[in-house]
């Protein structure tokens, strides 16, 4: 009997944010979760502190899960809803009264307090995600239980995306059974499959001409600047079309 097992999960939220690319006050979206914005979700329910001192060791066990991330159709009145890309313009500080409110202004790195901060922030609007992880079952049963009852706060990717659904779908005894339980979570019909929706698969399946390398990985969310993440090999599969002999 194997133990090896799929943990499903289902991303679903009216805003969500899965930077990977971001630096300083231009905070972007990929089109897809993160493995790393996956992993933070999933050591946020197991309570993994990022400055404890085995925080990389846990985290580490967190990034060796297969995952493989679908994008799902979201309807509501009987029609899909497309996934919007939303600007925000946000200011961070400003306005304080020095003699006072000095500790509430945004500091640098040095410790020097700055005046007004311009941010532009990314978000995905309508998206829903589906989420496989394949690893060992009984850590996969462990994580699941957290996901039930988390530790901290669970978010998808920011803390201002907050999940309209509870983000547990199950655990399949394999990445076929939990693409079952996905699409019956989803609402979605059974005879479905996996090539007709936009996916990422990753590691050895990946690899091709059309893959590519994203600083993705997760290390130590508590590290340094610069330290916190390693490449990841990803491939973006798109959903096959109807040939056009079949378009009417």
């Amino acid at each position: 009997m194997s133990n090896k097992a799929c943990l499903v999960l289902l991303l679903d939220g009216p805003m969500q944010s899965w930077g990977f690319a971001s630096r300083f006050t231009r905070r972007t979206t990929a089109l897809h979760p993160t493995k790393s914005g996956v992993v933070g979700l999933l050591a946020a329910a197991l309570g993994i502190d990022k400055h404890g001192p085995d925080e990389a060791v846990q985290v580490a066990r967190l990034a060796e899960l297969g995952c493989t991330t679908i994008t799902l159709p979201k309807n509501r009145g009987g029609r899909e809803l497309p996934m919007l890309r939303l600007s925000d313009y946000q200011t961070i500080g400003g306005g304080y009264d020095k003699g006072t409110d000095w500790m509430k202004k945004p500091r640098a790195a040095s410790g020097a307090t700055l005046e007004t901060v311009l941010s532009e922030r990314h978000y995905l609007l309508d998206a829903r995600f589906g989420v496989l992880l394949e690893g060992e079952v009984a850590y996969l049963a462990e994580i699941a239980t957290k996901l039930k009852n988390p530790t901290w706060g669970v978010w998808l990717g920011r803390k201002s995306c907050i999940p309209a659904s509870p983000l547990l779908v199950g655990v399949g005894s394999d990445s076929a059974e939990g693409w079952k339980l996905l699409i019956k979570a989803a609402r979605l019909d059974e005879s479905v499959t996996l090539e007709q929706f936009d996916h990422v698969i990753e590691g050895e399946a990946a690899e091709g001409q059309d893959s590519e390398w994203l600083n993705d990985t997760p290390v130590a969310f508590g590290a340094a600047i610069g330290e916190r993440h390693a490449p990841r090999r990803v491939r973006q599969v798109r959903r096959k079309l109807p040939s056009e002999s079949s378009i009417t």
